[in-house]
C-alpha cells in the first residue's frame, strides 16, 4: 500500500488521487513495508573528541545509496557522512552547527521512499496590454511663462551595499589553527634562521629525467620530493630538531623515526597530512605519497589519522608566489621549514655575476630545545642536497 506522508511524519492523505495532497511540495511516498533507519555518527580517532554538523541534504530530500548526507567538521578534518541506502530523509536529530560525538545519532531515513513532487501551479493570466497614451498636445506658438522650480531638500546619503562588513562564524578547522598557532606563540622560544639555494642542479636533473621519471613510476618529478629527502638527512644528523620538549614531564623526547608534515591549503584552512617513514622513502615513494594525500586534501577525505603524528613540518608558500617569509612552528613538533619561491637573481660565482634560479629558505625553531649552531647545520644540508643531490649517492 502507497501511503503519502507530510515531512514531519503525519499523513497528508490516504488517497493517492487527492488533488490537494498531490500540490503539497513537501510530500513523499513509501511502502507501508518500508525500513526507517537512524543513522548515526561515525567513530572518530582518540585524539578527536566531538564535532560540528554540516548539513547537505534536508528533511524531504531523496538520496541514494553512498551519497553524502552531511560533515561533521572536527578541529583537524572533515568526515562526510554518506547515506547508507537510497530513501528519503524523513527526520534530522541534530541541528546544523550542532555538536556531536562519536555514535550520536544524526537523521532517520527511510529506505525506498521516493520524494513526491510538487504539482506545477497554474499559470497567472497574462493582464490586458494597457491602452496605448494619448497623444501630447501640440506645441504652443508663443512661449508660456514657466513658474519658478522649487529647491530640492537635500537627500539623505544612502550607505552603499558594500559598506557593511558581513560576519561569517568561524568553522572548528580554523578555530583549532588559531588555537594551535597561538599556542605555540606563547609557548615555544620561536627563532628564524635564512638561507638561499640554487635551484640550478635540481632543475636540470629534473630536466633530464622527468619523462623517465612519469614513464617508469607513473608519478611527475617535483621539487617538493628533492626537500622532503633533504630534511629527512638533516633530521637525522641533527636529531635535536626532530625532537620535541615535554613541557608536561620537563623532558627533551628524541624521535628515531622521521614523519615529515607537509602542509597544503583547503577552502576550509590549512591542513598538514603526513609521510611516515620518509628515512626509508626514495624520490618515486615521496611523490606518490605528496600526490595521495593532497588528492585526499582537495576531496576533502582526510582522515585524522592522516595528520597525526608528525615530527617536522615542511610549508611551501612558493607555489603561491611568497619570497620570503617566517613560518610558525606547528605543535607538538620543534622545527618548520618554509620553502619560497624560485626567483631569477645575479649571484656571485667563482667571481663572476651569473644569472641564477634562486630559493630563499626559512628555518623556525624552538630556541629552548635547538642551538643556532644546529638550526644553521641543519640549513646548510638542506641547501647542500638540493643543490646536488648526488651527495645523497655517497650518504655525505
Amino acid at each position: 500500500v502507497l501511503v503519502r506522508q507530510s515531512v514531519s511524519g503525519k499523513s497528508l492523505c490516504a488517497d493517492l488521487d487527492s488533488a490537494q495532497c498531490l500540490t503539497h511540495s513537501s510530500c513523499f511516498l513509501f511502502r507501508a513495508g518500508d525500513e526507517v533507519v537512524t543513522v548515526k555518527t561515525p567513530a572518530f580517532a582518540e585524539s578527536v573528541s566531538e564535532g560540528d554538523v554540516r548539513w547537505e541534504k534536508a528533511v524531504g530530500d531523496s538520496v541514494t545509496e553512498d551519497e553524502v548526507v552531511c560533515e561533521i567538521e572536527t578541529d583537524k578534518t572533515s568526515v562526510q557522512v554518506p547515506s547508507p541506502a537510497a530513501g528519503v530523509i524523513e527526520e534530522l536529530l541534530v541541528p546544523d552547527g550542532g555538536k556531536v560525538e562519536g555514535g550520536t545519532p544524526l537523521f532517520k531515513l527511510r529506505k525506498g521512499a521516493v520524494a513526491a513532487k510538487a504539482a506545477p501551479s497554474p499559470a497567472a493570466e497574462t493582464p490586458a496590454a494597457a491602452p496605448p497614451p494619448p497623444p501630447p498636445p501640440p506645441a504652443a506658438s508663443t512661449p508660456t511663462a514657466m513658474p519658478p522650480v522649487p529647491p530640492v531638500p537635500p537627500q539623505p546619503v544612502q550607505a552603499k551595499p558594500g559598506m557593511f562588513p558581513s560576519h561569517v562564524k568561524m568553522n572548528r578547522m580554523r578555530l583549532r589553527i588559531a588555537q594551535r598557532l597561538k599556542e605555540a606563540q606563547e609557548t615555544c622560544a620561536m627563532l628564524t634562521t635564512f638561507n638561499e639555494v640554487d635551484m640550478s642542479n635540481i632543475q636540470e636533473m629534473r630536466k633530464i629525467h622527468k619523462d623517465a621519471f612519469l614513464k617508469k613510476h607513473n608519478i611527475k618529478l617535483g621539487f617538493m620530493s628533492a626537500f622532503v629527502k633533504a630534511a629527512a638527512q638533516a633530521l637525522t644528523d641533527q636529531p635535536a630538531v626532530n625532537g620535541v620538549i615535554d613541557d608536561t614531564t620537563k623532558e627533551i623526547v628524541y624521535r628515531d623515526y622521521v614523519d615529515i608534515s607537509v602542509a597544503v591549503a583547503t577552502p576550509k584552512g590549512l591542513v598538514v597530512p603526513v609521510i611516515r617513514n620518509v628515512e626509508t622513502m626514495n624520490f618515486a615513494d615521496i611523490e606518490k605519497t605528496i600526490n595521495a594525500l593532497g588528492e585526499k586534501a582537495r576531496k576533502n577525505e582526510l582522515a585524522v589519522e592522516d595528520m597525526d603524528g608528525g615530527t617536522f613540518t615542511i610549508s611551501n608558500g612558493g607555489v603561491f608566489g611568497s619570497m620570503f617569509g617566517t613560518p610558525i612552528i606547528n605543535p607538538p613538533q620543534s622545527a618548520i621549514l618554509g620553502m619560497h619561491g624560485i626567483f631569477d637573481r645575479p649571484v656571485a660565482i667563482n667571481g663572476q655575476v651569473e644569472i641564477r634560479p634562486m630559493m630563499y629558505v626559512a628555518l623556525t625553531y624552538d630556541h629552548r630545545l635547538v642551538d643556532g649552531r644546529e638550526a644553521v647545520t641543519f640549513l646548510r644540508k638542506i641547501k647542500a642536497v638540493v643543490e646536488d643531490p648526488r651527495v645523497l649517492l655517497l650518504d655525505m
